[in-house]
């Protein structure tokens, strides 16, 4: 069976990217970002947005590029693909989460702290 996984998004950042390394020094960031969908009331006859928040984890050298470049209330857009975990939590109890590992990402408008060293 042929599949097809790609997420593409563009939106703001929820929080600081956090930034951590493996112990093989591999970058893992780690962010929120919040993709607005934009629609009219059909009550009301208003536009309103509807947010939908998403983890996005970047491996690697472009983790370490995004994080740079990158904090709480930047607008950024990614590409990568959806992955899903399951693990049981100190209780016992079963958790899952479904978020996306991104590829790449382009930057957009500003950045908001560029670090030039």
């Amino acid at each position: 069976m042929a599949s097809f996984n790609t997420v593409i998004l563009m939106g703001n950042l929820t929080r600081d990217p956090e930034l951590r390394f493996t112990q093989k020094n591999l970058a893992i960031c780690k962010f929120g970002l919040a993709v607005n969908r934009r629609f009219k009331d059909s009550a009301s006859g208003e536009w309103r947005d509807e947010p939908t928040f998403v983890d996005v984890t970047i491996f690697g050298k472009r983790g370490e590029a995004f994080a740079k470049f990158h904090s709480k209330g930047s607008l950024a857009f990614v590409k990568g693909e959806l992955r899903f975990d399951t693990w049981q939590d100190q209780n016992g109890q079963k958790r899952s989460k479904l978020y996306v590992v991104a590829e790449s990402f382009e930057f957009v408008g500003k950045a908001s702290k560029a670090k030039v060293e």
